[in-house]
């Protein structure tokens, strides 16, 4: 008798801990992601609870969600948001995301720097990426302080940036990111580019400087070095560069088809008509492939070029002015006949 009293207490206590446990299992370790691929969850400095909870309701099954949450709430996770990029994954139940949040597990992203023509664009396009705002990050770069922290001035400071794809947090502080941009030019500027730039008889900045005027003068990765070596024999001979795309970063209008003589005449520092030697900094984040260019630039005695008439994207080179003043009169022609102004 007391065996089958036993045996009729036990069934009904096994049965208790068999639903226990799938209801554990359902609420705390079934997916909490209904999609297929992984969501993002960004967290900024402004999120509370709640509003973490609202962010992730529309990619969560009810069930899971209601565990996430009750794991929440019950943990004081309302004292200790932290921001970040976490990753809900498929198959992750609450347990595993609840950890992620609560220690502050979040998921690095991949920041491409783009070969930006002004700070303003460039901490446009940053300001999308990453949790600082643009405003900040424009102040920034336009602060003499802060880029003299980093040994450069407001001038030179495009130059800190090699437009590359880097792993960063979403998080990452504004000093943290330009710790981390002049830890990448440091890398960037190895022994061997250095040792380069040196035998040029220029400093890395200046490199960069020419460097982004040869990326607006030619989208053609293959003359730039030709480009490169026509523009150091000015440099060499004290010739004023002539460059026609400092007049239209002077004038921050980039979109000029032509330009005019009387734009030539247009007062600022960056004018390389009117003034010798480089501007006083690069008029756009220049090209890993413009840097380049410039260090492994081509020899030769090449002191002028115009645009190719056939408006190739490419250049007519010439060594004396009066064989330039004929590719010019060619161009120009082309210009005309297509009704460019």
């Amino acid at each position: 008798m007391k065996i089958q009293s036993s045996k009729k207490y036990l069934i009904p206590a096994a049965i208790g801990i068999i639903l226990v446990i799938g209801l554990t299992g359902y609420f705390f370790f079934s997916s909490v992601s209904t999609l297929k691929e992984t969501h993002y969850l960004y967290i900024d400095e402004d999120d509370t609870q709640d509003s973490v909870i609202n962010k992730i309701k529309p990619v969560a099954s009810p069930t899971a969600m209601a565990g996430l949450q009750t794991l929440l709430r019950h943990a004081g996770y309302s004292d200790q948001v932290k921001t970040g990029r976490y990753a809900i994954k498929p198959g992750e139940g609450a347990i595993t995301i609840y950890r992620h949040l609560k220690n502050g597990l979040q998921e690095s992203m991949r920041l491409t720097i783009p070969e930006a023509r002004t700070m303003d664009r460039l901490a446009a396009i940053l300001g999308k990426k990453l949790m600082i705002d643009s405003a900040t990050i424009s102040s920034a770069l336009y602060s003499q302080e802060v880029c003299s922290k980093y040994g450069y001035d407001t001038c030179t400071i495009p130059a800190m940036f090699i437009p590359n794809t880097y792993d960063i947090y979403w998080n990452i502080t504004l000093d943290g990111l330009l710790e981390r941009m002049q830890k990448e030019h440091d890398r960037f500027w190895n022994s061997e580019r250095t040792a380069k730039a040196a035998k040029l008889n220029l400093t890395p900045y200046e490199v960069a400087t020419l460097a982004s005027i040869i990326d607006e003068e030619t989208a053609n990765t293959a003359e730039k070095p030709m480009i490169a070596g026509m523009y150091i024999n000015r440099l060499r001979q004290d010739m004023p560069l002539q460059a026609d795309p400092t007049i239209k970063f002077a004038l921050k209008q980039f979109g000029l088809k032509r330009i005019y003589n009387k734009l030539l005449k247009t007062d600022s520092p960056y004018n390389t008509y009117v003034n010798e030697g480089l501007p006083p900094g690069p008029i756009k984040v220049a090209s890993i492939k413009g840097i380049d260019a410039v260090l492994n630039a081509v020899e030769h005695e090449y002191l002028y070029m115009c645009a190719k008439e056939d408006f190739s994207g490419t250049h007519n080179f010439a060594k004396t002015y009066a064989e330039h003043l004929k590719n010019a009169a060619k161009y120009t022609k082309a210009l005309n006949e297509k009704g460019i102004k």
